[in-house]
C-alpha cells in the first residue's frame, strides 16, 4: 500500500513540475514533442556496438533539466528505476553474444557485454527523454500537441483517460488494500484467497467509480476534447528550438563526435 501510494505522488508531482515558468515550459508543446521524436530516433537507431556515439547526446537532457529547473535528483532516481527493468531484459546478452570486439589486457570485452551496456545508456536517455518532456508540459498538453499533429483523437483521448484513472485506480486499491489489512488478524487472512477476492472487488469498485466519473462529465458538457491550461502558438522561437536541436542530433547520430574529439585530444596530446 506505501509503494502504491508513493507511485501516485511521484506521478502527481512529474505532473506538477510542467506548472513551472521557464523559457522552455513556454514553448508550444508541438515543438517539445517533435524534438523528443527526433532525439529518440536517433538514439534507438544507434548501433548496440556503439557506446561512444551515445555519450553526446547526454547534452540534451542535461541543457533541459538546467534551463527548465527540474529537480535532478528527482528525475534520476525515478530513470534509474525505469531503466533497471529495461536492463533485465538484456540480462542474457552476454551468454549469448560471444563476439570479441575489444582486449584489455587479459580480458576479452565481448559483444554482449557492450551490448548490454549500450542498452542501459539508450534507456537512460529515452525514458530520460520522455520523463523531461512530461515535466516542461504536462500530459494533457502532450495529447493535445500529438492530436495537432494528426494523431488521431480516439488515440490521444484514450490515452487521457488512462492517465487519468491511473489516479483513480491506485485510490481504490490503496482504499481496499488498507481495508484488507485492517480486517486481518495478524496475517489470517493476506492469502491468495483474500487476494483474488480483492482483484475482483476492485474489478467492480472501479468500474462503478467509472460510470460515475463519465456521468460526471457528461453533465458539465464534455463533448471528447480536454483542455489544456496553456495555449501557445508556434512561432519563430519554437522553430529555432526545433531546428537547432534536431539538426544536433542528425549530426550526432551521422557522424562520430566522440572519435573526433579523441583524434584531436591524442594529437594535442601524443
Amino acid at each position: 500500500m506505501i509503494s502504491i501510494n508513493a507511485a501516485v505522488i511521484d506521478l502527481k508531482r512529474l505532473e506538477l513540475l510542467a506548472d513551472g515558468d521557464t523559457p522552455i515550459h513556454a514553448l508550444d508543446a508541438r515543438a517539445k514533442v517533435l524534438v523528443t521524436f527526433v532525439f529518440i530516433i536517433s538514439v534507438v537507431s544507434c548501433s548496440r556496438y556503439e557506446l561512444a556515439r551515445l555519450i553526446p547526446f547526454f547534452i540534451f537532457p542535461a541543457v533541459i533539466i538546467a534551463l527548465a529547473n527540474l529537480p535532478t535528483l528527482f528525475l534520476a532516481g525515478k530513470i534509474t528505476l525505469v531503466c533497471s527493468f529495461v536492463v533485465i531484459v538484456g540480462f542474457f546478452n552476454p551468454f549469448f553474444d560471444h563476439t570479441e570486439l575489444y582486449q584489455i589486457g587479459h580480458i576479452t570485452v565481448t559483444g554482449g557485454w557492450i551490448s548490454l551496456i549500450s542498452l542501459f545508456i539508450r534507456s537512460l536517455l529515452t525514458v530520460g527523454a520522455t520523463f523531461i518532456l512530461i515535466g516542461t508540459t504536462g500530459f494533457t498538453a502532450v495529447c493535445q500537441a500529438l492530436e495537432r499533429l494528426g494523431i488521431p483523437q480516439l488515440f490521444t483521448t484514450q490515452l487521457l483517460f488512462l492517465h487519468r484513472y491511473i489516479f483513480v485506480l491506485a485510490d481504490e486499491t490503496g482504499r481496499a488494500s488498507r481495508a484488507r489489512e485492517l480486517r486481518s488478524c495478524g496475517k489470517k487472512g493476506l492469502g491468495v484467497v483474500s487476494f483474488s477476492s480483492l482483484v475482483g472487488h476492485l474489478l467492480l469498485r472501479t468500474w462503478q467509480q467509472a460510470a460515475r466519473i463519465h456521468t460526471a462529465m457528461l453533465a458539465r458538457g464534455f463533448a471528447g476534447h480536454f483542455h489544456a491550461r496553456r495555449q501557445p502558438s508556434f512561432g519563430m522561437v519554437e522553430l529555432c528550438y526545433l531546428l537547432s536541436w534536431s539538426s544536433l542530433f542528425i549530426a550526432l547520430r551521422l557522424f562520430d563526435i566522440s572519435e573526433t574529439i579523441g583524434k584531436v585530444v591524442t594529437g594535442i596530446f601524443p
